[in-house]
């Protein structure tokens, strides 16, 4: 990935939230993928971008701590487990750590979130949403993409594997009479520190987003997830060296 010829966004930190008790794939955030472990690889990513002046990894895990360190990140804290659970959601999380940073003496103005599974995230959206961000008119700016398929002719199955029509009003509509619908690619938000700290909705009025190739996103939550998202990543990038 091209590091951005120049920074728009000086005065900007990265936090991972990476805990240890992922259930659909254990230890999925420092599972090798493509030979390196999850985290490693988002962890450079971020270094290739040469937007954030720190990389921050929020865990509860010794192990993903090591992991962390090894590949050029901080973890200046441990996650207190009560911020560590299946419920616990991406703003307190992040919130708590720019909490805690603060009273460390960080003073950065700009707060992106960055899943351990952003893998996939391009040079076009980190360059994008990062542009978008400086503008400070806006509390979170994110990559989404597109539903392959319209929603609204989404069905429902029922116990038998019967089926009916969420909305059938949209039978004999169309496709692309259809509104494009999008959902949130999953991989960072870059937020602005009081957004983060007033815990402010990342999917508010005063978010922006910047639609992204369907092809440059997949979830990682299943096994077939992870060979998906291994394809995609070997077909676009140059693997690195394995650890």
């Amino acid at each position: 990935m091209t590091p951005l010829a120049e920074n728009p966004l000086p005065r900007a930190i990265a936090i991972i939230p990476a805990r240890g008790g992922s259930k659909r794939i254990p230890r999925k955030n420092i599972k090798r993928f493509c030979g390196v472990p999850l985290l490693a690889r988002t962890i450079d990513l971020l270094h290739s971008t040469s937007l954030f002046s720190r990389i921050i990894v929020s865990t509860d895990d010794v192990e993903i701590a090591d992991v962390a360190r090894t590949a050029g990140a901080e973890v200046p804290f441990m996650r207190d487990a009560s911020l560590a659970d299946d419920h616990t959601g991406t703003i307190p999380v992040i919130r708590d750590a720019v909490v805690t940073l603060t009273g460390e003496g960080e003073t950065a103005t700009a707060i992106c979130c960055v899943y351990p599974a952003a893998v996939l995230a391009t040079d076009a959206a980190w360059r994008e949403c990062a542009i978008l961000a400086a503008t400070g008119d806006h509390d979170y700016v994110f990559p989404v993409t597109a539903y392959r398929y319209p929603i609204q002719r989404a069905l429902r199955l029922r116990a038998d594997n019967t089926c009916e029509m969420l909305w059938p009003e949209n039978f004999a509509r169309r496709s692309q009479d259809l509104e494009p619908v999008f959902h949130d690619a999953g991989q960072f938000y870059l937020g602005t520190r009081q957004a983060w700290l007033e815990g402010r909705p990342i999917f508010g009025p005063r978010s922006r987003a910047f639609p992204v190739p369907h092809t440059t996103v997949q979830d990682i939550d299943t096994p077939e997830d992870w060979e998906r998202a291994e394809t995609i990543f070997a077909a676009n990038r140059p693997l690195a060296p394995s650890n």
